[in-house]
């Protein structure tokens, strides 16, 4: 008897010790409760809508007459068109659902460019249930940036936070309007900053866990102080929902883009001038260089900036303003983020030894396709650095264009689909290509909803191949 009592009191001792254990574990985790009472009122959610036209068969009978509704039940709208009759142009209303967050008093929204491109009507929705229409000041598709502007006034605003103090690891929080169930509230960690994602070579994104669905787009990140530190943007995924990577643009870099469409309706990046490509393990050996880092120019605007300042195809740019250039596509964020007329500091490798150069960046040319440092970057989306085909290869294949693939990024779109170095593209999507910044611009607008064909020359022989970019 004395030992089960004896037994009893340990076990009550031991559930006890256990009990207190979880309670300071649970202690150490982070309430959000307050964060989202002073938060929420500021977090808005945006619907808009257009009108498209879309060409489809005709469903009227013979004579003019509409069809009888039991045969609309069994084909819809896919009743075939009978002999002789062609199809109609019909307009369809399309609809979408994003989020955002109030920046002024007076009226002032930051969301995604894409929740709102091609927009014919914005609505924002307030917290208190206001519906109001608002006006586009401007967007940014590279930084898929967008302000808007709402009639109203003693609008609740959130605090903006320092995303370049921003650590792996913290907790954050976001609100939003997933699958149109607003000011939804999830939570999770920073898993890494400054990731460079393949089609936005702009962005230094910042990589959490935390849940983001459809809907979230352009709705604020918070850290644990209340600040917003981020928009929501993008998410990885194989399933078309959430998987455990998210990705928020800082809130630094959007607001320096939302402060040039306020006052200028369009952002001004500084213009090299260049080609960039990837430096691989074995050009970084060719060079002379320990490590492969870096953005290798390829080729030059011969009236650019880095051309007029002493740059050379073959130089390596491992530095700007002192700043590492630790991968090719971390080049043209560095840059971009510079003022036009502003000068450089480009620490570049040079027949193996280090030099300093100084340059004087240019503006974007006027058409936004233009710009020889997207070369590698704004293809980065398919995953390629090309080149110019030589006169002599021309002729041998009996072609007027082309460009030529040098080299493919491991993983990449390009290489999923079978694209290889030494590869001549000369038309993507059907439209032809000659040069590099034709084919950046042809890849900004192509879309990611279906496959989209190439057509190459590899030894000697034509042939097509098809992508689907993610």
């Amino acid at each position: 008897m004395r030992r089960s009592v004896v037994s009893y009191s340990l076990w009550l001792c031991l559930t006890a010790l256990l009990m207190l254990g979880q309670t300071a574990q649970a202690q150490n985790l982070p309430d959000f409760t307050q964060l989202v009472e002073q938060a929420a009122p500021g977090v808005v959610n945006i619907s808009t809508s257009r009108t498209v036209q879309r060409s489809g068969p005709d469903i009227r009978g013979f004579g003019g007459q509409d069809i009888p509704e039991i045969f609309r039940h069994f084909f819809g709208d896919n009743f075939p068109t009978p002999p002789g009759q062609g199809g109609r142009e019909r307009s369809e209303e399309r609809q979408s659902l994003g989020s955002g967050f109030v920046i002024s008093a007076d009226g002032y929204v930051m969301t995604n460019a894409h929740v709102v491109q091609d927009a014919d009507e914005i609505l924002v929705r307030l917290n208190d249930r206001r519906e109001l229409p608002a006006e586009l000041i401007g967007s940014d598709q590279q930084t898929d940036v967008a302000l808007l502007k709402i009639d109203a006034n003693n609008l609740p605003v959130l605090n903006l936070g320092n995303s370049d103090d921003l650590k792996v690891g913290e907790w954050v929080a976001a609100i939003g309007s997933p699958f149109g169930f607003d000011h939804s509230v999830t939570a999770g960690i920073v898993s890494a900053i400054n990731r460079t994602l393949p089609s936005d070579a702009y962005v230094p994104f910042i990589q959490t866990d935390v849940a983001i669905n459809p809907g979230n787009s352009g709705g604020p990140l918070f850290n644990l102080d209340g600040e917003v530190i981020g928009i929501n943007s993008q998410i990885f995924t194989r399933s078309g929902g959430f998987m455990g990577l998210s990705f928020a643009i800082p809130i630094n870099v959007a607001m320096n883009v939302a402060d040039q469409l306020r006052e200028d309706g369009h952002v001004n990046r500084g213009w090299l001038g260049v080609m960039i490509q990837p430096v691989s393990r074995d050009l970084a050996e060719s060079f002379g260089m320990e490590n492969a880092i870096g953005a290798l120019i390829a080729d030059l605007d011969p009236e650019g900036p880095a051309a007029e300042g002493g740059l050379q195809a073959g130089d390596v740019i491992i530095a700007v303003n002192g700043e590492e250039v630790d991968r090719s596509s971390t080049l043209p964020r560095l840059i971009g983020r510079v003022a036009p007329g502003s000068d450089v500091s480009l620490s570049v490798i040079r027949d193996g030894e280090e030099v300093e150069e100084t340059v004087e960046l240019g503006s974007w040319p006027e058409s936004e396709q233009a710009g020889a440092e997207r070369g590698a970057n704004d293809q980065a989306r398919l995953g390629v650095s090309v080149g110019e085909v030589s006169d002599e290869l021309k002729e041998r294949l009996s072609i007027d264009g082309g460009v030529e693939v040098r080299q493919v990024e491991s993983g990449s779109v390009a290489a999923e689909a079978g694209i290889m170095p030494g590869d001549i593209l000369v038309s993507v999507d059907h439209r032809s290509v000659s040069t590099a910044d034709e084919l950046a611009g042809i890849v900004e607008e192509l879309p990611s909803d279906r496959a989209i064909p190439v057509r190459l020359y590899r030894e000697g022989r034509s042939l097509f191949i098809a992508l689907r970019l993610e």
